[in-house]
């Protein structure tokens, strides 16, 4: 290889890296853009109830686009509370997952039993144990 040559391809080379470098943060914005949307809420059934209203939240978590996890736990301290955690894909997909009619089916069932809400928290989540990414 010819000293001329070697830097022709040192120069090729370093512009490369310099347009990867200029197209690496558009790359992190797009995925920044589509981020993840998390929440955490407790729900409060009437008294001796919470085993009820836990199966009627349970039984509709089928089919709700942009769902990446919906679990629901019992309290382990107050016997008519339960925790919801939800991850979604985006915010938008949660808001429409509340449209749906098996989810308005299910509020419209959960609604007698509910004594009210406690603690809600919404979340970023990036990532874990059972959670690809979106």
């Amino acid at each position: 290889m010819t000293l001329s040559n070697a830097i022709e391809r040192r120069a090729l080379l370093a512009g490369g890296l310099a347009l990867a470098a200029v197209a690496a943060p558009s790359l992190t914005q797009a995925k920044e853009d589509k981020t993840m949307y998390g929440l955490i809420g407790q729900m409060k059934a009437a008294p001796g109830k919470r085993d009820e209203l836990a199966a009627i939240l349970a039984e509709s978590t089928e089919g709700m686009p942009g769902c990446l996890s919906y679990i629901v736990a019992k309290d382990a301290t107050d016997a008519d509370a339960l925790w919801i955690t939800e991850v979604w894909t985006d915010k938008d997909s949660h808001a429409a997952s509340l449209k749906l009619p098996a989810v308005q089916a299910a509020i419209a069932k959960a609604r007698p039993i509910i004594a009210g809400f406690g603690h809600r928290f919404e979340t970023t989540p990036i990532g874990g144990v059972g959670l690809a990414e979106a």
